[in-house]
């Protein structure tokens, strides 16, 4: 029986230490081809931006108890799940996995997320997809991943892998993002949760004196445990301390009234000098 094809990528980069763990985990589940970013490229959503090369490079890795062929892309997580579904892979993948990515993605900042923006991108492809990500003790990518157990989380990307090929769902675009909380073990329950609308990574005044000096944005974790939804997947992170696992879809259509909000626009008097 022939093994079903999975491809696997990140946004960490291709020497990154949780998606080599992925890999082999997935390597029980089918045959696994990595295509992953050369470098970091964590915050970049889903975007294919214009001043990358598309350069691929071949490398050799180790896993599944062989040598295999990976490949290194100049390129963003979506534009690899690209070259991956367009150039690398002679057809398409049963599924696509993301990850393991250090650091959780939970809440409205999923957007940001290039772990789950290559997700998404292979969710456009009609394909399903998983994005999983690791809670790391500042939240925040820049922790070092030497220091990261990724055993359970690859366990747990094995495990819905199997099931979301079982479960054949290609009839709309779908991504389980999966985030598995710190000291985690495969016994860790798992629950269906649905994004919390906390702005988990709230983003800080850069400290700079002055424009002309070079600055990133800050960030820092902001959320009321209190307050936080039962069902939400920050819920479900730092109260419960289980695996959140949140279907995401590509349908970004706000949830409103639309007669309301027509009648709203068609109604309201144009601003002064309009």
């Amino acid at each position: 029986m022939t093994r079903p094809s999975i491809l696997l990528t990140n946004d960490d980069g291709i020497d990154a230490r949780g998606l080599w763990i992925a890999a082999e985990a997935l390597s029980a589940v089918g045959e696994v081809t990595v295509a992953a970013p050369n470098r970091q490229w964590s915050g970049a959503g889903r975007s294919l931006p214009r001043h990358t090369s598309g350069r691929i490079v071949t490398v050799e890795k180790t896993f599944g108890g062989a040598v295999r062929k990976a490949f290194a892309v100049d390129g963003s997580p979506a534009q690899t799940v690209l070259f991956g579904l367009l150039e690398i892979l002679p057809t398409p993948p049963a599924l696509v996995v993301s990850g393991i990515n250090l650091g959780e993605n939970v809440g409205y900042g999923v957007t940001m997320s290039g772990t789950v923006g290559a997700a998404l991108e292979a969710a456009a492809a009609g394909l399903p997809a998983i994005a999983i990500s690791q809670a790391t003790p500042s939240g925040l990518a820049m922790d070092d991943d030497r220091d990261a157990d990724f055993s359970a989380t690859g366990y747990f990307a094995a495990l819905f892998a199997r099931k979301l090929i079982a479960a054949g769902l290609r009839e709309e675009a779908l991504v389980l993002k999966i985030d598995v909380p710190i000291r985690a073990t495969p016994e860790t329950p798992w629950a269906l949760t649905r994004l919390s609308r906390a702005r988990y990574y709230q983003p800080m005044r850069p400290k700079r004196k002055s424009f002309s000096e070079a600055a990133d944005i800050p960030y820092r974790i902001h959320f009321n445990p209190q307050i936080e939804a039962a069902d939400t997947d920050v819920y479900a992170l730092h109260n419960r301390r289980i695996v959140s696992v949140t279907p995401l879809g590509l349908d970004l259509t706000a949830r409103v009234d639309f007669p309301a909000l027509e009648s709203a626009l068609r109604n309201s008097d144009d601003p002064p000098g309009a």
